[in-house]
């Protein structure tokens, strides 16, 4: 009869839960829960911080990738001339670049296409009052600012290309060389070949927008470029060609149309391509919408453009925030779920005194919601605090004002949403089905094993323990490509940047450098990489690598002759008649005896006989294989490197006189110097960087789970309390027991490592396959990993198992 008096005063109650009061009764009730259970309160929002946090960022990052080169107001109208190259035996060759020629001409046949624009880079030396620098310069056609927008602060954008010494500065640069004056109509000279030419600035531009691929710093107009090059021809490819298309153009049809006038207009020349230089593979061109140009790998933006991306690093990202953010979440429903025994009598008292099912979910939601939003505030200042590092690695120039942007906002409240429901949706169904009368015994027990929550333990250390073997493997990488042997000495070689200096002066510079005791050698070559295609055999063509140097070029770098010999400054025949080359080469000609072999350079018309070849060593990044290559001598011509054989020993006073000779004997050149090792170390600032990305998720995802393994832990021990006092009543030992709640958490973890091992296995055994040069993934990275989580969740565990096991039974046993 009480039963049911006390079910008619619940159904008024639900009437009094639709007012304001209680819904201030809910909050009020939530906080105090959350307070109540600080510690576990405190580890879920620690979760929960740490995962919203790293779900921002990737909403950062992603925001910045999609947004590159949208603020053009023709963005959607823009298209970059590409490529094909394919051989007789189906290989393709893609390429972004063209030469002087489709612009114009595919821009006057083609009806869709409104106007063109070719974009171009190069290095120059600029002469200033304040001193002579290097400087990124970029050329482009007049009309490049109406089709691209970039916004002005001084000068006429529609004339600013138009005179051929003209020049346009990014404010930046403008202060740079000119300070706080203003810089329109001011001169600065450029360095052309051996003399300066005067240039006269008629725009200055805002600094370029971060998610720009077009960089402006100094910008000068095509004309000039055409002035120093004459280009006709249609098989030149170092520039980027623009196409602006008529509103409403369609871009395979303007593209089949492009095809037509290629076959039509360079029929003469590929004839004349063919016949003098057997040219074979068929070139086709195609359209680039300029939104798809930053994350594209096949046509990257590169050739004078900045800041290509690749697709595979935001999955990366956005996988590693959706573990941490899962991972943090598993912990939310596993403590909770334990920790709901607690409340138990809550439960029961609230349903007898009426509560329904839907107003408990209700309430439990809301205590969700609430832990949810406290964490989301956190998560705004971690992100705040870790930005600086996260644009570090990610390469970004992100800043935090960027979270105010509308749709971010949109993102994040939805975020925040969907957190609380993920985290708040199960363990208020488990809790809001609790029998009142077994609650109020304390009596209640889940159903089953509690495979659900075993189940999450799991999922939490499998995708740790995957991320462990990851961080594992890519660190072994990284040390196997720093620490291989190039077939080279790079240590103790600084390298100077000349801008391009003829054999006499670089003769000068050698002699003034090795007055100095601590230089040993001195050697140098014309710099970059360039590639080359000979006769061999009388026939065979091939392609190759080919460098110019002097005689002290493998003295140098400690590189080993495998037959014949050096160059030598004393035999004439040497300079322009010799060859070297390397062992590859070799074997690319078929030679079983390369010495006295001819080299043929049918284009100029000149063979070289082979007097040396030289041990295959990395002159690239070890993510290449070693390509054939060959050496020429040929003091009269322009050496742009410099490399400089130190003594061991500190380097200060020698680099002083290094740079003091330098600009003696080069007044009008900038000084620039760095180390070879270093640069060599330079070629992996991308492993390095994702070295940090997945060690930091790695380390973030291994504290996750063990914070919510020690809540879980001692939870486990609380409830089982009775249980130990009755194990050491009957003379347990404090080992055994701590033992026996060490290995139910330790088996999960196990579980885990055995299904993480075969997925990471797979995952990073596709990741190396990008490098010719690498590990082998070898038991002992596993052994090591599992060796690791295991520890890790030990120590974490075990404290609140010792502890468990050496509490007083009686204190546990008394009500008994």
């Amino acid at each position: 009869m009480q039963v049911k008096a006390l079910h008619i005063t619940g159904g008024s109650n639900h009437k009094l839960l639709k007012t304001p009061y209680m819904f201030t009764n809910y909050f009020k009730t939530a906080f105090r829960t959350l307070w109540r259970n600080k510690v576990f309160s405190l580890i879920n929002i620690i979760g929960l911080s740490v995962g919203l946090a790293c779900c921002m960022l990737i909403f950062l990052y992603a925001k910045d990738e999609l947004s590159f080169d949208r603020f053009h107001n023709n963005a959607n109208r823009i298209y970059r001339l590409t490529a094909d190259f394919k051989s007789p035996g189906g290989n393709v060759n893609k390429s972004s670049g063209t030469g002087m020629m489709p612009g114009p001409n595919f821009t006057a046949q083609v009806p869709e296409i409104e106007s063109f624009v070719r974009v171009g880079r190069e290095n120059f030396t600029v002469r200033q009052a304040n001193g002579v620098f290097d400087q990124e310069v970029l050329y482009a056609d007049s009309n490049f600012f109406s089709v691209f927008t970039f916004p002005m602060l001084q000068g006429n954008p529609a004339t600013a290309l138009k005179d051929v010494h003209a020049v346009v500065l990014s404010e930046e640069v403008a202060e740079k060389y000119f300070g706080k004056q203003k810089a329109l109509g001011k001169f600065l000279e450029i360095k052309v070949g051996d003399a300066f030419q005067t240039f006269v600035v008629t725009c200055v531009t805002k600094k370029s927008p971060q998610n720009s691929s077009i960089k402006i710093k100094m910008l000068l107009s095509m004309r000039f470029l055409q002035t120093l090059n004459v280009d006709n021809q249609w098989f030149n490819f170092y520039l980027n060609t623009f196409f602006l298309l008529k509103p409403g153009a369609n871009a395979k049809t303007t593209q089949a149309k492009i095809e037509r006038v290629f076959e039509i207009d360079s029929r003469d020349q590929l004839k004349e391509e063919k016949h003098k230089y057997g040219f074979k593979d068929k070139i086709s061109f195609g359209l680039q919408p300029l939104l798809q140009m930053h994350t594209s790998t096949d046509y990257p933006a590169d050739n004078g453009l900045s800041d290509a991306s690749n697709p595979m690093y935001s999955y990366i990202l956005t996988g590693i925030a959706l573990f941490i953010m899962l991972i943090a979440c598993i912990n939310f429903i596993n403590l909770t779920v334990a920790r709901s025994l607690k409340r138990a009598k809550e439960i029961g008292i609230r349903k007898v005194v009426g509560s329904l099912r839907s107003q408990l979910i209700a309430q439990f939601l809301g205590e969700s919601f609430m832990l949810s939003f406290i964490a989301f505030l956190f998560a705004i200042l971690l992100v705040k605090l870790v930005l600086p590092f996260f644009n570090t690695v990610a390469n970004k120039a992100l800043s935090f004002s960027y979270l105010l942007d509308a749709k971010l906002i949109t993102g994040y409240v939805a975020i925040f949403f969907v957190t609380g429901l993920l985290t708040g949706f199960y363990p208020a169904l488990v809790l809001s089905g609790f029998n009142p009368v077994q609650a109020l015994y304390n009596r209640q027990k889940f159903a089953g094993k509690n495979y659900l929550s075993k189940g999450l333990v799991i999922v939490q250390f499998t995708l740790a323990t995957f991320l462990i073997i990851s961080t594992i493997t890519i660190y072994s990488q990284f040390n196997y490509l720093m620490h291989y042997n190039l077939g080279y000495n790079d240590k103790n070689v600084a390298v100077v940047k000349t801008g391009y200096i003829m054999g006499d002066k670089l003769a000068s510079f050698k002699a003034e450098l090795l007055k100095n005791p601590s230089v040993k050698v001195v050697t140098a070559d014309d710099g970059g990489r360039w590639r080359a295609k000979a006769r061999v055999n009388n026939a065979e063509e091939i392609n190759f690598d080919i460098k110019e140097i002097d005689e002290d070029y493998l003295p140098l770098f400690e590189i080993n002759m495998a037959k014949g010999r050096n160059f030598s400054k004393d035999l004439v025949s040497d300079i322009g008649q010799s060859v070297l080359v390397n062992e590859s080469f070799v074997k690319k000609a078929g030679w079983k005896n390369p010495l006295g072999q001819v080299v043929d350079f049918y284009t100029d018309d000149k063979k070289y006989t082979v007097v040396g070849v030289f041990k295959d060593h990395h002159f690239l990044s070890l993510t290449q294989k070693i390509d054939a290559q060959l050496f020429i001598m040929k003091p009269d011509n322009q050496y742009l490197d410099v490399f400089i054989k130190l003594k061991d020993g500190p380097a200060a006073d020698v680099l002083s006189y290094i740079e003091k000779t330098y600009k003696r004997l080069f007044p009008s050149s900038p000084y620039q110097y760095t180390f070879k090792d270093a640069a060599n170390a330079g070629q992996y600032n991308s492993e390095a960087k994702w070295k940090q990305i997945v060690s930091f998720g790695a380390m973030l995802t291994i504290f996750i789970s063990c914070i919510g393994l020690f809540g879980l832990a001692t939870l486990s021990a609380e409830r089982r309390k009775k249980e130990i006092g009755i194990r050491k009543v009957l003379g347990a030992s404090v080992k055994a027991i701590a033992t026996k709640l060490c290995n139910d958490f330790l088996e999960l973890v196990i579980i885990a490592a055995l299904i993480a091992s075969p997925a990471a296995w797979w995952a990073m055994g596709e990741w190396l396959e990008n490098y010719p040069y690498r590990i082998a993934i070898n038991g002992w990275i596993f052994f090591f990993a599992i060796i690791t989580v295991l520890l890790i969740a030990m120590v974490t565990v075990s404290f609140q198992s010792i502890k468990a096991a050496a509490a007083n039974p009686v204190k546990s046993l008394r009500t008994e």
